[in-house]
């Protein structure tokens, strides 16, 4: 057996366009710059990231759709550039949404046709399907139209699919976004179920409780780079020496923001809107108690509940992220006229 089921060296990807007609330029963006990253055979890796940090393009690379610019990646010992079609029998791929399947097709029938597409052997398929349909929960169900499926029925018939052919190593892009707490729950069964059977799972998620819930090891990806590596409890650290205040309200603005991220000791302020709500998180020194002057900055604003609590995944992962953005300030792309 392999050391790694996944392993990447100096990772890297940059993609060249060229825009403008008077005066044309030619441009450059780095989406993964310099990567590497080693997962353990059976391990259940989570790979998390904003939105543009590189997470889809390294998985990409991993999984032979995308050429590295330069590095190197293996899957079980095979180069993904090199040894491309026995990277593709070792490997599954589960993305996100509703793309990828059949509506007016049965489960069943979704999954003989891809069973075909990955040259699963016929004398094979009737088992093999019989089995992932119980795997994944659907028993009862298989013979409905996909149409008919809810999102997270989808979702599992998905990783159904992925699974056809045994592989060894599974990509999960995803896979829960969009779906209903319920769903996900039963999801994440199914990928623990999975990791516990020895299949070698890594997880792409914006969904902090699900990272740390599931996985073994986390690596966060940021501006193209590793920027920590570590088990869930590991990362928690990057949040120590800081208290947490969440806040809920309605109608906090820009400038209220921005002067709650200057009182002293404070390192960190964010606001997400959760419903018709606002959650307002402010990370501080632990020596400093800022509740008393952030009420001050937001009196006049219509308030909710308010919390002081222990550092999370979250707030963690928010720390590495913003320290990150802090650090490539200067512009990630370059541009040249032709």
């Amino acid at each position: 057996m392999n050391e790694y089921a996944i392993e990447a060296v100096g990772l890297r990807r940059t993609y060249r366009s060229r825009t403008g007609w008077l005066r044309p330029q030619r441009r450059e963006v780095e989406a993964v710059r310099g990567v590497d990253l080693t997962v353990r055979p059976g391990e259940l890796f989570g790979l998390l990231g904003p939105n543009g940090a590189g997470k889809t393009t390294t998985i990409k690379l991993l999984n032979t759709l995308l050429i590295p610019t330069a590095g190197v990646a293996r899957i079980c010992g095979y180069d993904v550039v090199r040894h491309t079609r026995e990277v593709r029998r070792r490997i599954g791929y589960v993305f996100g949404g509703d793309r990828g399947l059949y509506d007016r097709l049965s489960a069943r029938d979704n999954l003989r046709y891809f069973a075909e597409l990955y040259a699963v052997p016929g004398r094979d398929q009737r088992r093999r399907i019989a089995e992932l349909i119980d795997l994944v929960g659907l028993t009862g169900r298989e013979g409905e139209r996909v149409e008919g499926y809810s999102r997270g029925m989808r979702q599992r018939l998905h990783i159904a699919r992925g699974l056809l052919h045994s592989p060894e190593v599974l990509f999960l892009d995803e896979p829960s976004i969009g779906v209903d707490p319920v769903a996900a729950r039963e999801l994440r069964q199914t990928v623990a179920d999975l990791a516990s059977a020895g299949t070698t799972v890594l997880l792409t998620t914006h969904y902090m409780a699900e990272a740390d819930e599931l996985c073994d090891r986390i690596a966060v990806i940021a501006a193209g780079r590793i920027q920590a590596l570590g088990t869930p409890a590991e990362l928690k650290h990057h949040a120590d020496g800081r208290r947490v205040l969440e806040l809920e309200a309605y109608g906090v603005d820009d400038a209220r923001l921005a002067e709650i991220h200057r009182l002293p000791g404070v390192r960190q302020a964010s606001l997400a809107v959760v419903g018709a709500a606002q959650v307002l998180t402010v990370q501080s020194d632990a020596s400093n108690d800022v509740q008393a002057e952030v009420l001050r900055v937001l009196e006049g604003v219509r308030l909710g509940r308010v919390t002081a609590r222990q550092p999370t995944l979250e707030d963690a992962y928010v720390t590495i992220v913003n320290r990150a953005a802090v650090a490539d300030e200067p512009a990630e792309s370059s541009a040249v006229p032709v």
